[in-house]
């Protein structure tokens, strides 16, 4: 049987989702405690790889295994051997070629920056005191809209066959000293959501216009973009799938 699981996570002490060789990672501890309470081996299929340090309020994986009784009580053990910063939700009985990853149709990502400093955002938000135009930022978000290419935004050599993304919204909202970033798509690439923030930032501070923001996305390059803002103020929010409700 296929299940997908549903989870969401702290990301401050994890090099990422994946799996990866001495370091600590979502992935190989959710393996652990799935193998643990199943008492086979698992090994979960992400719906995407978050970075070092990003977090995840949603995140959706698949695993195969016999058949489930009582998923209920699964998930109150896992949640149990589990640490305090990853969280079990759901565990949801799928078709067998379903696919956490590849069938996912949206993704959704936010971004937190705060103003004046707070003792209790440490790691999970971006300190940034400086005054930002939020009007500008917002019109540059409606640049995105005029365009599927987003390799500027990509990080350089990673092995992908397109750098195409259908971007289904963007914006900026300001909550007092609080300013979170919302974008969709059906895709990302490396890095793209944090190069995405930094170049608006700098649209912000109005180090670059609203034409230099077009011009930019028209170059395809890397380096003409913005810095990469830091990880920790950086959550993937929701995951959408055709025959999940």
């Amino acid at each position: 049987m296929r299940y997908f699981i549903q989870i969401s996570y702290n990301g401050t002490n994890y090099h990422g989702w994946q799996q990866q060789p001495n370091a600590s990672s979502v992935q190989e501890t959710l393996n652990k405690s799935l193998s643990t309470v199943l008492n086979c081996k698992i090994d979960c299929m992400g719906a995407g790889r978050t970075d070092t340090g990003v977090h995840a309020t949603q995140m959706y994986a698949h695993f195969d295994c016999d058949e489930l009784q009582n998923t209920t009580s699964i998930i109150h053990k896992l949640n149990s051997f589990l640490p305090q910063d990853i969280v079990v939700h759901d565990l949801i009985q799928v078709h067998e070629d379903a696919h956490a990853r590849f069938d996912a149709t949206k993704r959704t990502y936010e971004y937190h920056i705060h103003s004046f400093k707070n003792a209790f955002f440490q790691n999970k938000s971006w300190y940034f005191h400086q005054k930002l135009n939020v009007d500008l930022m917002n019109q540059a978000c409606k640049i995105l809209f005029n365009h599927t290419d987003f390799q500027c935004f990509s990080k350089v050599h990673t092995d992908v066959n397109t750098f195409d993304c259908k971007i289904y919204e963007a914006f900026w909202k300001q909550e007092n000293a609080n300013l979170i970033f919302t974008i969709s798509a059906d895709r990302f690439l490396r890095n793209m959501v944090r190069a995405i923030v930094g170049t608006m930032v700098n649209v912000g501070l109005e180090k670059i216009t609203l034409e230099e923001f077009q011009t930019i996305i028209e170059s395809k390059d890397r380096n003409k973009a913005g810095f990469s803002v830091p990880a920790h103020g950086l959550y993937l929010t929701e995951i959408k799938y055709d025959y999940l409700k």
